[in-house]
């Protein structure tokens, strides 16, 4: 019987993953004490509790995917697909996903509301890194090789697109076109898919009203300071009063009911407004670190021969990158606003849940990757 390997874990990314849950943590408290004091039978720590709760339902379904090897990840890759798509599917029907906020895109379970766009777009993206994989030649030499797995992820962008969430269909279209972009996909087919893609957001923008009103909202925000531009108004304000060093944690004014959802969407603005720009600059290199430390598993898993561990790695580093770049220009109104969180720090357990699966197939793939027997093969093919 053979040994099970020790856990080889990469303690920078544990550790940057804990920093910013944490740093999270304590913003969320401070940006819905108010709030909940007023909601939830005055229950000042209401929020905190509940992102709690989910922080140990991510850590757990964490722990038992760390414990699933990634070539049976792989393998599941095109049942998880469909997984997937059916979850957008049912989650549009009336009377089944449950609508909030203008949009359709939570199903209810127990007491809790599940985003089901972060699931699945996983699941999509772990669909587009077995494809690369599996039709690596196709890809790298066909129009037709890279418009397949294109074709799901306009398929999948639909659906969000439908919900409506504009802002997660942002960010898959986003990384799997970088994931396919370094699984081989050649320049000028890229180039020539991201420019259609940038055309079919654009008239999308135009054909439909309300984001046609927060594109013009983002540009002109002060034109109409107490309707469609109250929200980023409340914002630059939040972030101007910071300063360098910020007016304490836990000062905050804007939190004080005039920014709207200041402990999910706009919770870098409050920390900006506590904490100054220290805070900021804190902030970004703890996401820069974590993306970077998952392009460095990345690039291990490659040199392993771990294609697909390889491409899931980078696409995290991408996720993670992107999807914090949006919502922080969101917050700054460099970008319309998307409704998007920023990962991992952002109340929601949805995004934490599937944050923190996904930090753990990333963790798998570092295990896999360092294993000696990996190692010292990746050696010999690096001398040969």
């Amino acid at each position: 019987m053979s040994a099970v390997p020790t856990p080889r874990v990469d303690f920078p990314m544990v550790s940057l993953l804990a920093a910013i849950v944490l740093f999270g943590l304590i913003m969320v408290t401070s940006a819905s004490i108010s709030v909940a004091s007023q909601e939830i039978a005055a229950n000042s720590f209401a929020y905190l509790e509940r992102q709690l709760l989910f922080l140990a339902v991510g850590v757990g379904a964490g722990a038992l995917v760390f414990c699933l090897r990634t070539d049976q990840l792989e393998r599941l890759a095109v049942p998880l697909l469909f997984v997937g798509l059916a979850m957008l599917l049912i989650v549009a029907v009336p009377g089944v996903g449950h609508r909030s906020h203008g949009s359709r895109r939570w199903l209810q379970l127990g007491g809790f509301a599940f985003q089901v766009s972060e699931l699945a777009r996983l699941l999509v993206l772990i669909y587009v890194a077995s494809y690369a994989v599996r039709k690596e030649e196709e890809l790298r030499g066909t129009l037709k090789g890279l418009l397949k797995p294109l074709g799901v992820l306009f398929l999948a962008g639909g659906l969000l697109l439908a919900e409506p969430d504009m802002g997660a269909a942002t960010v898959l279209f986003a990384t799997g076109f970088i994931m396919l972009f370094l699984a081989g996909g050649r320049l000028r087919y890229m180039t020539l898919m991201v420019l259609c893609a940038v055309l079919l957001f654009v008239v999308l923008a135009e054909v439909s009203g309300y984001r046609r009103v927060r594109i013009t909202a983002f540009l002109h925000p002060f034109d109409d300071p107490f309707h469609t531009g109250f929200q980023l108004v409340q914002s630059l304000i939040a972030i101007g009063r910071g300063h360098l060093f910020g007016v304490g944690l836990g000062e905050s004014v804007q939190k004080l009911f005039y920014l709207p959802e200041a402990h999910s969407d706009f919770i870098f603005a409050v920390l900006a407004e506590e904490l100054g720009l220290v805070g900021v600059l804190l902030t970004v290199a703890l996401f820069l670190g974590l993306a970077w430390r998952s392009l460095h598993i990345a690039r291990l898993a490659h040199a392993a021969g771990l294609k697909f561990g390889a491409f899931i790695a980078a696409g995290f580093g991408v996720w993670i990158g992107v999807q914090a770049l949006i919502n922080i220009g969101v917050n700054m109104g460099v970008l319309p606003t998307k409704g998007l969180t920023l990962p991992l720090m952002s109340y929601g357990g949805s995004s934490l849940v599937v944050a923190l699966v996904w930090a753990a197939i990333v963790l798998r793939v570092y295990h896999e990757a360092t294993q000696p027997s990996r190692s010292a093969a990746a050696n010999l093919r690096e001398a040969a």
